[in-house]
């Protein structure tokens, strides 16, 4: 892998790559609470939407080989698509698999999946519109609303990969993101285990690392520039579900609301005590608080412990 290429390479979030991650749960049975909670609140609306439009149904089961409950396989081109740049929302990943796929793309995609012809069904014209009709339909049903929190989880993951990374490097990080994920010593990443040759990045403009709410990886592209690597979030079981309890009380206070305003992104004790000028001890009692009440999240990032506000910390402090 070239030097500047990975010197360029960062953690990004991408909401479409959270739709393909959404697709995979609801397509497979959950191994773990927090996907057996979403599996159980969006399975029977996806089902039904899915015995609504046949073509739709017909292509997720062409767009996938080799999955199993334990194993996701190999994923069509179209439900990974990487990312052009950072902080995209999702209309504008969506708007770039309208403006450069085609009904015949999506087939030859599907024909690469499987090696034989598509279904008959999926030869009609309209394939490609039924694809954008399908991820925008999984966004919207499934993702959109919880997308506040997601994105949340998600930014923290990014914060103690990077904090990770400054400190042991990419031949550190990597093999933390996946098992499957090895560095060469030779400068070879390691990212599947199918008998394909390596691709050459020389002409590659960005290497994107993509966390996804998803127990699987993936490796995306847009040939020959743009490439992304998708890999299980940490912090997945995060819940901003908390119900308001007695904690919610202890919340009135000048010194304890400036801290919850400043945790609109993950920050640690020290650095709440930095911006908000108040002692360590006093930013941890506020914090241990805020946890009670359901207001904040935290999780582990190497030595430093990371806090930010949950949906119901946005609600304390837009009032």
């Amino acid at each position: 892998m070239p030097a500047d290429l990975l010197a360029r390479s960062r953690f990004v979030v991408s909401p479409l790559h959270e739709v393909s991650a959404a697709i995979t749960l609801l397509g497979r049975p959950p191994n773990v609470p927090w996907q057996r909670a979403f599996y159980s609140a969006h399975r029977a609306a996806y089902d039904a939407m899915l015995a609504d439009h046949p073509v739709r149904a017909t292509l997720l089961h062409s767009a996938f080989r080799g999955s199993t409950a334990n194993r996701l396989g190999w994923m069509a081109d179209f439900l990974t698509v990487a990312p052009e740049r950072p902080g995209m929302s999702f209309q504008e990943e969506l708007d770039v698999i309208a403006r450069e796929w085609d009904d015949a793309r999506v087939l030859g995609d599907l024909w690469e999946v499987g090696h034989q012809s598509p279904a008959e069904i999926l030869q009609a014209p309209g394939v490609h519109r039924e694809l954008l009709a399908l991820l925008e339909w999984v966004w919207t049903a499934t993702v959109a609303s919880d997308w506040p929190r997601r994105e949340r989880v998600l930014q923290a993951d990014i914060v103690s990969r990077t904090a990770r990374l400054a400190s042991g490097g990419w031949a550190a990080v990597i093999p933390e993101l996946s098992a499957r994920w090895s560095w060469l010593p030779d400068g070879q990443l390691v990212v599947s285990r199918h008998d394909i040759p390596p691709r050459d990045l020389r002409d590659a403009l960005s290497l994107s690392f993509v966390p996804v709410h998803s127990p699987g990886t993936w490796v995306s592209w847009r040939l020959p520039t743009h490439y992304a690597l998708a890999y299980p979030v940490g912090g997945a079981l995060a819940d901003t579900g908390s119900p308001l309890g007695d904690g919610l009380a202890k919340l009135v206070g000048g010194n304890r609301a400036r801290v919850l305003r400043e945790l609109s992104a993950p920050h640690s004790t020290t650095q709440l005590a930095a911006l908000t000028g108040l002692p360590i001890g006093s930013v941890g009692g506020h914090l241990r608080v805020l946890l009670d009440a359901g207001a904040v999240l935290r999780r582990r990032s190497g030595r430093e412990v990371l806090y930010w506000r949950t949906e119901l910390g946005d609600a304390l402090t837009s009032t």
